[in-house]
């Protein structure tokens, strides 16, 4: 067929560069119009919607969906349910997608049903969801974590289900529920016999409470042991084809557990003062920068942790990890090359008490942004008010925004904020004849 008359053809064309074919949407789902002329009330384009490039990639805009636990994995292993719930995200326009907390050992999950990727038998699946999500053309990455102290526990339904008509008495994931709480045990995962300790551990035998598993104290082999399997984690993520990598060192696991007096009473290089406490978490990420030269590089951090009294005593001592440290812990991942830092709070400290409202956890975001104005922010904390977030990006608090339980109750956040701050955006060809009222200039 001649060239002239394939340009004279209507087809529906296929998304470029992915196995199978999907629509080719154009532009990407979820991007602003850029023709002002049909599209008038694109000409001053709200920051929400405006793209940003971080590392040669560039994010379509700035609503991106943070990792969500889902509980649903294979031994480890995606399943449909991750490609049917993260696929819809990105079938609805958001900047990023971001897959759920992975750990790079059978250990480290949260649960029994987390996500993992110590195994080539883990890239699949996970290639399967990359593809997906690409073909709609959204950027996707995936949150490295270990779960430390607070590993082996249930899922959350399994605790307490939503009718409250069934409660457990603990947190703890026994062996007989696919758990692994004690200390030398082998356990099978899918067709692999451990033989490895997969004992619950962290910085110190310090529990998370009473009902949560009793860890055991980290040797200098465990910790280098766990930091191997990040870099086999990081080259699986690159076979897999994810656009970045987040590192979890937020929310009460164990690099958040290395960094905070609260957790972690050492008295090796790995305790005490703030250099030992950031030491193991600096030198992760010092070695996941170098393996993954190339592409973005993100931390998630616990920017305080809502305990009782001050972050440092009159004695001159830190008490608990708080907003100072965590402006001195960003300038040290700042060197070390990360690309964001991805601000949330707490998870460390049973007894917290955290003044649940709309952007609670965005002054934190702000703080770090005044202290390193050169890296770009990330905020988060029951953000729904696409006003309100439009205006933290537009005061400087923040660069982007991660959002979790408002893209569950609205998958559609992308579109229906685009309406309510007056902008033309693409939605899937597919679901266009959804969003006329959006689409309005284009049709006078």
């Amino acid at each position: 067929m001649s060239t002239v008359h394939q340009a004279s053809l209507n087809l529906n064309k296929a998304a470029p560069g992915v196995d199978g074919y999907f629509p080719f949407n154009e532009p990407a789902i979820g991007s602003a119009y850029t023709n002002t002329e049909t599209f008038t009330q694109n000409k001053e384009l709200p920051l929400l919607f405006q793209p940003i490039t971080i590392r040669n990639v560039t994010f379509k805009n700035r609503i991106w969906v943070s990792p969500m636990c889902q509980y649903s994995a294979d031994y480890g292993h995606a399943t449909d349910w991750h490609l049917v719930h993260l696929g819809g995200f990105a079938t609805r326009g958001v900047g990023a997608v971001t897959i759920e907390a992975t750990s790079p050992v059978p250990e480290g999950r949260i649960s029994p049903e987390d996500m993992g990727i110590w195994a080539d038998s883990h890239i699949e699946p996970l290639k399967r969801i990359v593809n997906f999500v690409h073909a709609q053309g959204t950027v996707i990455g995936i949150q490295l974590a270990h779960a430390g102290r607070k590993a082996s526990t249930y899922s959350p339904w399994v605790h307490v289900n939503a009718a409250g008509t069934h409660r457990t008495k603990g947190y703890v994931a026994q062996k007989e529920e696919n758990g692994w709480p004690d200390n030398g045990e082998s356990h099978i995962f899918c067709v692999f016999t451990l033989s490895i300790d997969t004992s619950v551990y962290g910085p110190s035998e310090i529990q998370f409470s009473d009902v949560y598993p009793h860890p055991k104290a980290m040797s200098e082999e465990d910790i280098q042991r766990v930091e191997d399997a990040f870099l086999d984690a990081v080259e699986r993520c690159r076979k897999a084809g994810f656009d970045f990598i987040e590192i979890h060192a937020a929310h009460g696991y164990v690099l958040h557990e290395f960094l905070s007096p609260l957790s972690n009473n050492r008295t090796d290089a790995y305790g005490g003062s703030l250099e030992n406490r950031m030491r193991s978490s600096l030198r992760l990420v010092k070695r996941v920068r170098e393996a993954w030269a190339d592409k973005p590089l993100f931390v998630r951090i616990s920017a305080m942790e809502w305990a009782e009294g001050p972050e440092k005593g009159d004695d001159g001592e830190w008490k608990q990890w708080g907003i100072e440290q965590s402006k001195i812990f960003v300038g040290e991942l700042k060197s070390l090359g990360v690309d964001l830092i991805d601000t949330s709070t707490g998870g460390n400290w049973l007894r917290q008490k955290i003044p649940l409202s709309h952007g609670y956890q965005v002054p934190f975001a702000a703080e770090l942004k005044a202290a390193h104005p050169d890296i770009p922010i990330g905020a988060v904390g029951l953000l729904t008010d696409p006003a309100e977030i439009e205006s933290y990006l537009k005061d400087g608090k923040c660069d982007v925004v991660f959002l979790a339980r408002e893209l569950l109750r609205n998958p559609h956040f992308t579109l229906t904020a685009a309406r309510a701050l007056g902008v033309a955006v693409k939605p899937a060809a597919q679901y266009e004849r959804a969003w006329p009222d959006m689409l309005a200039s284009a049709r006078r």
